[in-house]
């Protein structure tokens, strides 16, 4: 099968399509045949091995796990012996190492049936950034109706979703984007719009009872100036940049968790886990109309460099997929 290769860390040059052997699923596994694949800020980060402490896990000089890519959609071509639930031929969508290929083997806990309606490119948009948007909204922040809710990143992959699963929640939702996505933003349903470029919504009233914070361009400082005294401060890991390359994200997780200590309000770091019930949940709110996954665009499997550099260096609103 062809699959896209990582052999090194470096920019998307690292990145080769090549023919691989077809993955065996063992016990608790599925065998996907790949229709479609989505890019995440995950695939970058992994492709150039930052931050560098991850690589004690990653692999040291190079990647563990070679082939990229996590979220996909497509058709179950075989399951193993202890897998109920699924079987051949089942369209489905979720999460697994080595999506960038025309065969993945996910863990059947990992992958749910397709939302009815959608394409593939569609349902393989929805499971890391979607359920980053879910956990960090309904898990750890605990939103309830009624409650102002603030998304920092609201044109991204997961802030996309971030504002119409807040809405759905029955929230008052205020999006933070750049001018050119201030109409996108508005159209997925925020009730308030800030362009960054013309306003600092730290210093904005009123405050909110939760901050989801999905870029990390802000000091702690600044996103609890958005808080109520007793308000919610969810900082995503995929998103932030505080700590540099050498711990990344982990820096701002420790001082987070230090200062809640001394203060009223409750500050969190957000460590998505997929989950079947979870990609159900978000199933539950696509059916009906009240989540529909935005694409910015779409690229061929041999082209999966161009879209993680197009995510990377452009600054993509919404979600990049990859058609296979």
């Amino acid at each position: 099968m062809k699959a896209i290769v990582q052999d090194r860390y470096g920019s998307p040059d690292v990145l080769e399509l090549r023919e691989v052997e077809r993955p065996v699923p063992g016990d608790h596994q599925v065998l996907v045949r790949v229709r479609a694949a989505a890019v995440n800020a995950r695939d970058w980060h992994l492709m150039r091995g930052d931050p560098y402490l991850a690589r004690l896990v990653l692999g040291l000089g190079a990647p563990k796990v070679k082939v990229r890519g996590t979220d996909f959609a497509g058709v179950v071509e075989a399951v193993g012996k202890d897998v109920t639930g699924l079987r051949p031929g089942d369209e489905v969508f979720g999460e697994a190492e080595g999506a960038f290929a025309e065969y993945v083997c996910a863990p059947a806990e990992a992958v749910a049936a397709m939302p009815a309606g959608l394409t593939y490119e569609q349902a393989a948009a929805l499971p890391l950034a979607g359920n980053t948007a879910l956990m960090g909204l309904r898990d750890l922040g605990r939103v309830r109706p009624g409650q102002r809710v603030l998304v920092n990143g609201a044109s991204g992959g997961v802030g996309t979703f971030a504002v119409q699963i807040a809405k759905a929640f029955g929230a008052e939702v205020t999006g933070v984007c750049g001018p050119r996505n201030v109409d996108l933003v508005r159209s997925l349903g925020a009730d308030h719009v800030v362009d960054y470029s013309r306003e600092d919504f730290t210093r904005r009233g009123p405050r909110h009872d939760l901050v989801l914070d999905l870029v990390g361009n802000r000091s702690l400082a600044d996103c609890r100036r958005a808080l109520t005294p007793a308000g919610t401060l969810v900082l995503s890991g995929g998103g932030v940049s505080d700590g540099g390359s050498l711990v990344g994200p982990m820096a701002l997780l420790v001082k987070g968790q230090a200062l809640s200590l001394f203060v009223g309000q409750r500050l969190l770091v957000l460590t998505a886990t997929p989950r079947r019930e979870n990609l159900e949940a978000l199933r539950d709110l696509v059916e009906p109309g009240e989540v529909t996954p935005v694409i910015d665009r779409a690229y061929p499997l041999r082209e999966v460099p161009e879209a993680i550099r197009y995510l990377e260096v452009e600054h993509a609103r919404a979600k990049v997929v990859i058609t296979v």
